[in-house]
């Protein structure tokens, strides 16, 4: 299953460096993950202080 970022992401850039498919960029307003291609290994989501990633 695929993750998502909320809009409580601070864009500290922790799920980016956690993402070994490196999947996650900066967007706009917070990062942004390639959904088409997660793997759903929760690495972000472990990695983000925000708790600002969750389940799609």
């Amino acid at each position: 299953m695929a993750y998502v970022i909320t809009d409580a992401c601070a864009k500290c850039g922790s799920c980016a460096d956690a993402c070994p498919m490196e999947l996650i960029t900066e967007g706009e307003d917070k990062y942004v993950i390639n959904a088409d291609e997660c793997v759903g290994c929760g690495s972000c989501a472990d990695a983000c202080p925000m708790e600002a990633i969750v389940e799609e």
